[in-house]
């Protein structure tokens, strides 16, 4: 477990792009080991450590590499906010009810300078992010209360099927909608089959069924927010996990799973884009912190 200890005063600055350390400097950061705990704290701003036991091998020092240049670039969702706005409070309780709170998402505002800064100090080698002598990393728990979804069960982890259906038979089976109209809207979209958002959109807009358009909507959520892989679209993986969705498996390993890979590109490579869920990871990067400047943030404790 980790929290953030505040020192001094709640001021929060950020000048310098390339450098964490003015967002961070009037904060001690103190890692529990374990819930009786062993403890260790780390003063970026006096850049002192005071350990009991640590889970790296004793004496060593994470080193990380070089700056890395990651691009952010989201998917314009100012459609999907207007959707949502425009549904009544009866169609927004269907969506709670089967799939969480996931539109909370879709006004999380993503702070570019902070993600870039933050990814400076992500560690390759451990999976973690290293400020100094502490590491700090998302966990399944943490992640499964920001996706917000009562019906999600941990123990049912998604994985892809060899033989599953194909694209075009689990798009029918989403949207309610005939082979001949998907397969004339599916796309290659580099190395993955997609449908662009704006067929979907459509959809949502026009179909009679209810639920289906909270199916078309929820996907949309998946496919532009949390696995932005070809902006614009919603690929073929992002149809295989939703499908699994009605079952309680849970999305949160996928997730993570492909949060840690875009960084880990990102960092190897020294450039890229992140196409992991920059949403989740600023909420939950910001929920470590107490209240500042009028903002609140979770803490997980």
């Amino acid at each position: 477990m980790l929290i953030l200890e505040e020192t001094k005063r709640c001021a929060l600055t950020y000048r310098d792009s390339r450098s964490l350390s003015e967002y961070v400097r009037t904060y001690v950061f103190v890692r529990f080991s374990s819930p009786c705990s062993h403890r260790e704290t780390y003063s970026p701003e006096l850049n002192s450590v005071s350990r009991e036991r640590d889970s790296l091998t004793e004496g060593y020092v994470s080193e990380l590499s070089d700056f890395t240049r990651v691009s952010v670039t989201q998917n314009n969702l100012q459609e999907m906010k207007e959707i949502w706005a425009q549904w009544d409070d009866k169609v927004k309780r269907l969506f709670y009810c089967y799939y969480g709170e996931l539109p909370y998402l879709l006004d999380v505002k993503i702070d570019e300078r902070l993600f870039r800064a933050l990814v400076q100090y992500w560690n390759s080698a451990y999976s973690c992010f290293t400020f100094g002598n502490v590491d700090l990393v998302p966990t399944i728990e943490e992640y499964t209360v920001l996706i917000r979804c009562p019906k999600i069960q941990v123990d049912r982890i998604y994985s892809k099927t060899a033989n599953g259906p194909a694209f075009s038979k689990k798009l029918m089976n989403i949207t309610g909608i005939s082979e001949q109209w998907v397969t004339a809207r599916i796309k290659q979209k580099g190395d993955c089959r997609c449908i662009p958002w704006r067929h979907l959109r459509d959809l949502i807009l026009a179909h009679p069924d209810t639920r289906k358009r909270v199916d078309v909507f929820t996907l949309s959520i998946y496919g532009l927010v949390i696995f932005p892989k070809a902006l614009g679209h919603v690929d073929e993986a992002v149809s295989d996990l939703f499908d699994r969705l009605s079952k309680g498996t849970t999305p949160v390993p996928a997730i993570l799973a492909e949060t840690f890979r875009s960084l880990n590109a990102c960092r190897r490579a020294g450039e890229g884009r992140f196409i992991g869920c920059a949403q989740l990871l600023l909420s939950w990067f910001h929920s470590h912190f107490w209240k500042v400047e009028k903002v609140s943030y979770r803490v997980f404790s």
